[in-house]
């Protein structure tokens, strides 16, 4: 967690102490703790958070615990998820502008498009009802005035999904300098999602 916390802002996809991560344990999970600094984090600073309420660790979790514990328990299929202010998904989040077909590897993201979860103060359950709202059916969204989450089976997915959905943000972004860019219609949508199942490297048959 702290390496992959650490590749965020060397990465440029985060600055500072903003963001957080979380990854799904026995019973709960782990989340990075509040206010940060990555490089100086070390493993005891990490919070362990029970889905029956308790937590443990020497230091306060993230402020945003509340959208990691809400999206861990609706999707039982996330092992991890990623929160960043990420320079141009907040650009289009402060706009209140989702992501759409723009381009075919918006549905890398898990649909036809990626949406942008209305505003509500950070660190508060009514931002995590959007989160959760925005996130069905989707592995990432954008947080209206914020910044993004991309989810994964363990935090290198969820790492690899936010750079990508960063990438597109920008091209979005940059394109739309120029003038409306060309959106996707959903039947294409529909044959690049049912693509994207086998893409990629598949497990070698067994036998």
């Amino acid at each position: 967690m702290i390496a992959t916390a650490r590749k965020m802002n060397t990465s440029g996809l985060n600055q500072g102490t903003s963001g957080n991560l979380s990854q799904r344990v026995e019973d709960g999970f782990l989340v990075t703790p509040t206010g940060m600094d990555y490089d100086s984090m070390v493993p005891e600073d990490i919070v362990l958070m029970r889905f029956d309420g308790g937590h443990e660790g020497r230091r306060k979790p993230s402020s945003e615990w509340r959208f990691h514990w809400d999206i861990l328990a609706a999707r039982p299929e996330v092992g991890a998820v990623l929160h960043a202010h990420s320079m141009f998904c907040t650009t289009l989040a402060c706009l209140h502008r989702g992501i759409p077909s723009f381009h075919y590897m918006v549905a890398a993201a898990g649909g036809v498009d990626i949406r942008c979860a209305p505003y509500a103060t950070f660190g508060t359950e009514e931002l995590s009802r959007h989160a959760v709202t925005a996130l069905e059916g989707r592995k990432a969204c954008l947080l209206a005035n914020h910044g993004m989450l991309a989810l994964g089976r363990d935090l290198a997915g969820a790492f690899k999904l936010a750079v990508e959905v960063e990438t597109l943000a920008a091209m979005y972004w940059r394109a739309l300098q120029v003038g409306e860019p060309v959106i996707l219609d959903s039947t294409e949508m529909a044959v690049v999602l049912e693509k994207f199942k086998t893409y990629g490297q598949q497990p070698e048959p067994k036998g």
